[in-house]
Order: structure tokens, then sequence, then C-alpha cells
């Protein structure tokens, strides 16, 4: 009996010291690129201020305390692996990837007992050894990956879908910025385990109006990636028939991917190379700058989750033309905070550009998107939502 009633008390006590221990929560990425940066350093402010942290990232995601004090409460573990062309060599990187992934799944199970899989859609086998150490597993998506490779026409798009589906069902929950989200990513069928959140937030001193509307110049533009799913092709298609209306205006279009090299050829070709401005990647300490020069952004994408750079541009005062998708429809108001085209075909683009360029109070229209994101997208409403989510859970 004594040695029943000794056993009994080491393993109470083992889940004791478990409990104790289990408290941190992780956040895992897949390495990332530059435009995968801010939102998880977002993610990381808002968890950090209830919760201690484990990160697993890589590549860009490395650069999340370049030039800052790493807070106390926080550990951030790399496993980086180059961007690849070649589809075997890719692959592998993904195959050993995962592997590591795992392995410090297993390694961390005393120390975390929340695991946010962020941008995770392809990430299967470590969420399900979380699952399997009985961790709590959110899946964040920020954005479609299936229907990205989709409209980029990328190779590995079959893959992709199964590994997008396979985390779904193993995730025990879902986050998505808006409930339009559920049926355009056909997510109905985990309607039960989908929560609404968002890491956005921005910075007011830094993303402010610096360039009254009236001052900028006859410019509009494009920024984010030069690929096939943001439906940049598109807006190059449509600019001869807007420059042609408008003698006085320039182009501006920031970003890099592997459209560049096509966009810069139709320039060519329709002579309208010299109204367009190039600058390539803009860092996000430049954005600011950029889009207080502008008098329309333009975002023509196939797919999106929320857009960083929406908020931002309404946040410097500048109206924003958009395709209805992700959670747009849910910030832009056509004709009140900015404005909805039907689609993105280079007709429907250049018959927008024109609507919004000549609407009768543009500049009262960019004063009420800067009003409705300045009233909703703060650290403290962000900070919030998420505590409510994770503290419910569990």
């Amino acid at each position: 009996m004594r040695q029943v009633s000794v056993t009994i008390h080491m393993i109470q006590r083992e889940n004791d010291v478990e409990g104790i221990l289990c408290r941190r929560t992780g956040i895992i990425t897949p390495p990332l690129q530059d435009a995968g940066l801010v939102p998880l350093s977002n993610l990381v402010a808002i968890v950090s201020t209830f919760s201690d942290l484990e990160i697993v990232t890589g590549n860009c995601g490395m650069k999340l305390f370049d030039g800052k004090t790493q807070p106390s409460n926080i550990k951030i573990y790399s496993i980086n692996y180059p961007i690849e062309k070649n589809p075997f060599v890719k692959v592998i990187r993904y195959l050993t990837g995962q592997v590591k992934y795992t392995f410090l799944i297993f390694k961390h199970r005393h120390l975390v007992r929340t695991w946010i899989f962020f941008i995770g859609e392809t990430m299967p086998f470590p969420m399900l050894a979380a699952v399997i150490l009985k961790k709590n597993v959110f899946l964040s998506i920020a954005g479609s990956l299936s229907r990205a490779a989709k409209f980029s026409e990328d190779f590995f798009l079959i893959p992709t879908k199964l590994l997008s589906s396979l985390s779904h069902r193993i995730a025990g929950h879902i986050i998505l910025y808006s409930p339009n989200l559920v049926t355009e990513w056909s997510l109905t069928p985990y309607r039960p385990k989908i929560l609404i959140a968002h890491e956005h937030y921005l910075d007011f001193a830094t993303f402010t109006v610096t360039t009254p509307y009236p001052d900028r110049p006859p410019l509009i533009g494009y920024i984010g990636r030069l690929s096939g799913e943001k439906g940049v092709q598109h807006f190059v298609q449509a600019l001869p028939a807007i420059l042609s209306n408008n003698q006085d205006l320039r182009v501006l279009i920031g970003g890099d991917g592997r459209l560049k090299d096509a966009i810069e050829t139709s320039l060519q070709e329709n002579g309208i190379i010299n109204r367009v401005d190039l600058p390539g990647w803009i860092s996000h300490d430049d954005l600011p700058k950029y889009l207080n020069q502008l008098r329309l952004l333009i975002l023509p994408s196939y797919t999106e989750g929320l857009p960083n750079i929406m908020l931002e541009a309404m946040a410097c005062g500048t109206p924003v033309l958009a395709t209805p998708v992700g959670a747009i429809p849910d910030i832009i108001r056509d004709g009140e905070t900015g404005f909805i085209m039907e689609n993105n075909s280079p007709e429907c683009i250049a018959r927008n550009v024109l609507r919004a360029l000549t609407h009768p109070d543009l500049e009262g229209i960019a004063e009420k998107g800067r009003q409705y994101v300045e009233r909703e997208f703060t650290f403290e409403k962000a900070v919030e939502r998420w505590r409510g989510i994770l503290q419910d859970i569990q």
C-alpha cells in the first residue's frame, strides 16, 4: 500500500509540475519572406502581453528582433532553408523542415500548451504531433495558399491543396480574418471550429497624413507582390486606357516578384514606361512616404485575407480601390470609405479608376477611411480579441 501511495503521489507531482511549466504559448510559422514579417511581429506583440512565448520560424522571420532587445519572456528558434526553384530540391527542403518542426513540437511538450500555426496551412505533420500531445492547436490563416497557387499557376497547386485540406482537418480551431472567408475559401465544413480575429494594428504616429490630399501629385499606384494572385498584371494592362484619358497622370508600381520582367516588357510595348515609376521592393519604413504621394491605391487581387497595405494607405489618407475579396468588403464601403470594383479585368479596373478619380468628394472619402482604421485597428482591440479567443479555449 505504501508503494502504491508513493507512486500515486509521484505521478500527481509530475502532473502538477507539468501544469506549472506548460503555460507558454507557441507560435510556429514556415520560413517567411519579407511580406510575412510585419504580420508575425504584430501577432508576437499581441500574444506576448498575456503569455510567455516560444517562437519557431525561419528565413526573414528571424529578423523579428533586429535592432531591438528581445524580451525576456520570448524565446525564438530558427529553421531556415533557402527558397528553391528546382522542384525536387524544394520537396526535399520541405520534408526536412517538417521533420525539424515536428522534433521541436515534441521537445517543447512540457513547456507549451497552446500552438498557433501562423500562415501554417502546409504544416500538417508538426500540427499532428501537437494534437497527439493533446495541445491546443490553432491554425491562423492569413491568406489562402490554395487560391494563391491557383491564380499564380504554381507547379505545386495540387500538393498545396492536399496539405491545406489536411491541416484544416487536424487543427482544433481555425482563425480567420472575416466570416466572408468561410465560403470564399471553401471552409464551410469546418464552420463549428472557426473563430474570427486578426493581428492587424497600426502605428498611427508613423502611418499618418504628412502630405494633405490636395497637395499630392497626380499619381496612382499599386504596392505589393508582383505575382499572379495579386492581379497586378491586369492593372498594367489597364494602364494604356487610364493614361490616355489623363495626360498628366503618373503611375507607381512598387514591389518585386515573378511578374517583374513581364510587367516591364508590357510597359515598354505599350509606350508608357516613361510614365510609370518602378522602385522595386519598398521597405516597410519607407511605405508612409510613398503612400502620402498617392491619390489612389489600386488592389486588383484575386484573393486576399486582410491586406496590411490597404489599412496603411487608409491611415495615410489615401483612398483605396479594391476587388471585393477576403475581408476587404468589411473595411471598404464603396463611395464611403473607399471604392470596390466588380472584378479585376483590365476594362473594369480602367473604368473604376476613372470613376474614383472623378468622384466629387474624393478627399472626404479618404478622410472617412482614415477615421475608420484609426478607430478600429488599435493595438488594444487586437489584444482584447486574441486574449478572449486563447483564454476561452484554454
